[in-house]
């Protein structure tokens, strides 16, 4: 059956998640995966309890994620308002919410950490460098190390998307070469820096009795449970 022109029907049996924005088909038919009204009746009861399964998971995965949200909030909060405190001490007002944090309780046990990553990329200045490079190993070539040759190429090399790793990137300014065009190279990279944004995170830790600190998960995947 082609779907039909209906709005708003709550007799729907098929979907107890309710949102006002979606069209509900009329009573007595559930929509399938293709879009089409399907009678009840015509409804084989495995798929009905299937559907019944999968749509009782959906709505405790959202609850949960809804409660991981407020937590995440509520950490933040706790933790700028505690470090707000602490600066009064001094007679110090912070300001923003920038810069990487670690809380130890008194007995060490638990141990709570706030991290700002910045999501950093490289602008045209970074194929200069890379030039400038070039020309170094060119000039190099007798007595250079092949190792460094290596070292920079594979720094360089793009992933399936076209983007170089950061990390290796800026790897190479910890080298020091002894060289003034090298050391211009490592200040094209440096310029060539830019900060499109950040993302804040904040993890949770307990101690174990080996004094190491174990992450406690609130990734589902990660949690071990009864199964």
């Amino acid at each position: 059956m082609t779907k039909l022109n209906a709005k708003n029907n709550t007799d729907n049996a098929n979907d107890n998640m309710v949102d006002e924005s979606v069209i509900l088909p009329p009573k007595g038919f559930w929509e399938n995966a293709k879009g089409d009204y399907v009678r009840v009746e015509k409804i084989q009861d495995i798929d009905k309890a299937r559907d019944k399964v999968v749509k009782k998971l959906i709505r405790n995965a959202e609850k949960t994620q809804s409660i991981l949200a407020t937590v995440k909030d509520d950490a933040f909060d706790e933790i700028a308002q505690f470090l707000q405190l602490s600066a009064s001490k001094y007679g110090i007002k912070l300001g923003g919410e920038k810069g990487n944090v670690t809380l130890l309780s008194y007995d060490g046990r638990y141990k709570v950490q706030r991290t700002i990553a910045e999501h950093i990329h490289f602008d045209e200045r970074l194929q200069i460098a890379k030039h400038m490079i070039d020309e170094c190993i060119q000039r190099w070539q007798k007595g250079s190390n092949h190792n460094i040759q290596v070292l920079i190429n594979d720094a360089f090399q793009v992933d399936k998307e076209g983007k170089v790793s950061t990390s290796r990137i800026l790897g190479l300014r910890k080298h020091k070469m002894n060289d003034p065009e090298w050391d211009k190279a490592m200040e094209a990279i440096a310029d060539s820096i830019q900060v499109s944004g950040s993302k804040s995170y904040v993890r949770f830790y307990e101690r174990d009795k080996h004094g190491k600190y174990i992450a406690i998960s609130l990734d589902i995947a990660s949690v071990e449970g009864a199964a």
